[in-house]
């Protein structure tokens, strides 16, 4: 069960106090239910599951996460596509720990966002720490505990073998903070996945383990959003492949065109081999010739064209197109693509279908 998308205000206020972001309820309070507003940010409910049953420090770590919208009155001078908008949907989680778990909780969440940036081929980033700047009045909370997270912080980054800084400033009112900072095609820096230490929030929402010595303690909060904002990760990605996903990622991976209305039910038979592996395929039997096919396909960066006939039909073939490939690459059995597919996407890319395809032959590439 997701919690609710309408928050009541204090709940909101209480978690936020201190926050120098901006007015966040200003859209959300206008309406005819007076003290309730759209949720802004997913801590709170995350919190008040972990206060709802009582924690042994044989519990700990607790770890809660959810995919859930949030809703930002961001000045219409700040909205930009996907990059910047006034509702979004964040891959949440927060964890509770005790102090001693914060280290390795920490570095746990680090590498998380290293495995997916990995994957998805994004190399060019670093990892901001976020400490505390000169005015000691925009944050909240004791200084030694500050001091503990911060230090976490920094040794966590060292373990990433990945370039990292640390700015002044950048720390949330709550605690210090890991983002990832990547740069899309036009060099232009964007923070995705974040990582951050909250010690105050437990604080306020009054947050208790009994520890081994039968008292109470304070649980330490850390926030994981190793996407940060899905909408502002998928723009930042599709800028950074400018539209040309590799094949385990596009949308559209395979395009089976019929050479004319009488191949139009063998493209049927590729479709539907296709598609009952897993593969995402459509077909093109219009009534355009097949150069206008091609030609549309390609203007939609998918990785894979299958151009069928009478000839392929006969044969069980289909004769292949790759995205960036200038040549038809030649015929192949439908099942010896289809396996070779198969093999690449559930690999990421590993597995590469054109050397097994075609292992002997040479491509101009178009740059």
């Amino acid at each position: 069960q997701y919690p609710p998308l309408i928050d009541p205000e204090q709940l909101s206020k209480l978690a936020s106090e201190g926050c120098t972001c901006g007015d966040l309820s200003n859209l959300m309070k206008q309406g005819d239910i007076e003290g309730y507003l759209l949720k802004p940010m997913n801590c709170p409910h995350h919190i008040r599951i972990y206060a709802s049953s009582p924690h042994s420090y044989r519990d700990l770590h607790v770890r809660l996460a959810e995919f859930g919208t949030v809703y930002r009155w961001e000045q219409s001078g700040e909205i930009g596509g996907m990059t910047r908008v006034r509702g979004f949907t964040q891959d949440d989680a927060h964890l509770f720990c005790t102090e001693e778990q914060v280290a390795s909780e920490l570095i746990g969440c680090l590498d998380l966002v290293k495995i997916i940036f990995k994957t998805l081929g994004m190399h060019d980033y670093k990892v901001r720490v976020g400490l505390r700047g000169a005015d000691s009045d925009k944050y909240v909370g004791d200084p030694e505990k500050w001091d503990k997270a911060e230090d976490a912080c920094r040794k966590a980054a060292e373990t990433l073998g990945v370039p990292w800084v640390e700015e002044a400033g950048e720390a949330a009112f709550y605690g210090p903070k890991n983002d990832f900072i990547v740069n899309d095609v036009l060099g232009r820096p964007w923070q995705l996945g974040t990582v951050q230490v909250a010690y105050n929030l437990p604080e306020r929402f009054d947050l208790t383990y009994i520890g081994p010595d039968g008292k109470e303690h304070r649980p330490v909060m850390i926030h994981r959003a190793p996407f940060g904002s899905m909408e502002r990760f998928i723009g930042v990605l599709i800028e950074h492949f400018a539209g040309a996903f590799p094949t385990w990622l596009a949308p559209e991976q395979v395009r089976v065109l019929a050479i004319s209305e009488k191949s139009n039910d063998y493209a049927d038979t590729v479709l539907d081999a296709l598609r009952a592996r897993g593969i995402r395929a459509t077909a093109d039997q219009c009534d355009e010739r097949i150069q206008a096919k091609i030609r549309n396909a390609a203007d939609l960066k998918i990785p894979w064209l299958l151009v069928v006939g009478p000839r392929d039909a006969e044969k069980n073939n289909v004769s292949v197109r790759k995205r960036g490939i200038l040549q038809d690459l030649g015929a192949v059995s439908m099942d010896t693509f289809i396996g070779a597919l198969t093999g690449e996407i559930s690999s990421r890319g590993e597995s590469k279908a054109l050397e097994i395809c075609f292992p002997d032959s040479e491509f101009s590439i178009d740059t």
